[in-house]
């Protein structure tokens, strides 16, 4: 059923990890995802100010080769990030205006409040900001992402109830996810009647390839179906959602997901017993809960290669093999131009802006302790 008035089908492309050509995005690549995604009659586009290159990427590869009727675009503001006044943070709207060139945002989005991300906001006065940008029609329907509490969640959406709707990091891993608590989060938008957008189906990628013991049970009930797949139809199924946000960076993980989704009507009773038995296997491997989302990234004062770190010694936990973990880490940090571990200086910021609450300092020493 449409949400909002909108036709939406329940798969939207997240450009936060768009396909790369060297350290810049790969625009024409971009442009042949964007060409199959419409093609299967998929329609919502998800970028943000924050995300480097993506909404400059998005014109080209779709605002200008598209009618502006034929697709949805979501972005967002994220007034926690350098902004001193409630000019600045009001500049990121206009800037987003124009590096899409869409005219107008069917969705926008405060971005990822929660803790001390939300009083910006607040001391900006920006959900007055984006009512008044509604009227004047430039936004089609406001409402904001959220990494925190259910209590928070609880808080904000009785102080704003005319948020429309919520974007929040929903998958099967943290459903019953103590420090992500997904299951709750969902159920205070519900109560409130807010519909959802689902961000983090896959968990940055983790779910696409999750521990072996996932992958035997997910194989044994569906031979021909990803892993991927799994995690992004759990979220699909959940009542009260506009869409599920998967962040492609390729057209085999385009094709992987139009092939599943465009038909996708609901599980069976017994497919739906396969992801408690999945969950309690996910939960006897102890991964570090990173998503790759860079928010430590952006406060680090020393650079360091804080998620590409995680994401070896993540590897080294699933897979036990120390020299590709090594070679991870290479890659995704110094490769990336990032410092490594070991030259953390424990000053806590990165702990501040991660929406996993993590314990980052104390991870990094592992990490370097293990893989440096």
């Amino acid at each position: 059923m449409p949400y909002l008035g909108e036709e939406i089908k329940k798969l939207g492309f997240g450009l936060m990890r768009l396909p790369m050509k060297g350290d810049v995005i790969d625009v024409e690549q971009t442009k042949a995802m964007v060409d199959r995604f419409l093609e299967e009659g998929f329609t919502y586009f998800d970028t943000a100010w924050a995300y480097a290159g993506s909404e400059d990427a998005i014109r080209q590869a779709l605002v200008e080769r598209y009618p502006r009727e034929r697709f949805q675009l979501a972005t967002k503001n994220a007034a926690w990030i350098d902004c001193k006044t409630r000019e600045d943070a009001v500049a990121q709207f206009e800037t987003s205006l124009k590096q899409t060139g869409a005219g107008y945002f069917d969705f926008y989005l405060l971005h990822n409040l929660g803790e001390h991300r939300t009083k910006p906001f607040d001391d900006f006065d920006m959900w007055s900001f984006v009512q008044e940008k509604k009227k004047e029609g430039l936004i089609k329907h406001v409402g904001f992402s959220f990494h925190s509490t259910p209590e928070e969640l609880e808080e904000i959406l009785n102080r704003h109830p005319e948020m429309e709707f919520v974007q929040l990091q929903i998958n099967y891993g943290d459903w019953e996810n103590p420090a992500v608590q997904s299951k709750r989060c969902y159920e205070v938008a519900r109560t409130h009647g807010k519909p959802v957008v689902i961000m983090e189906p896959v968990k940055g990628g983790m779910l696409a390839n999750p521990p072996k013991e996932v992958q035997d049970i997910f194989k044994k009930a569906d031979p021909k179906a990803s892993c991927a797949s799994w995690a992004i139809r759990f979220a699909a199924e959940l009542e009260g959602v506009i869409t599920v946000l998967s962040g492609m960076s390729s057209l085999e993980q385009m094709e992987d997901n139009l092939s599943y989704m465009k038909h996708f009507t609901g599980f069976s009773e017994e497919e739906k017993g396969v992801f408690n038995q999945a969950r309690e296997a996910m939960n006897r491997v102890p991964l570090i809960p990173c998503t790759t989302c860079n928010y430590c990234a952006k406060v680090c004062p020393e650079g360091i290669g804080i998620s590409g770190s995680f994401t070896a010694m993540n590897y080294l936990t699933l897979y036990g093999d120390k020299a590709a973990a090594g070679h991870q880490a290479e890659w995704l940090v110094g490769g990336h131009g990032k410092k490594p571990a070991n030259e953390c200086v424990e000053c806590g910021k990165c702990e501040e802006a991660c929406p996993q609450h993590i314990k980052i300092r104390e991870e990094l020493k592992k990490v370097a302790a293990e893989l440096l």
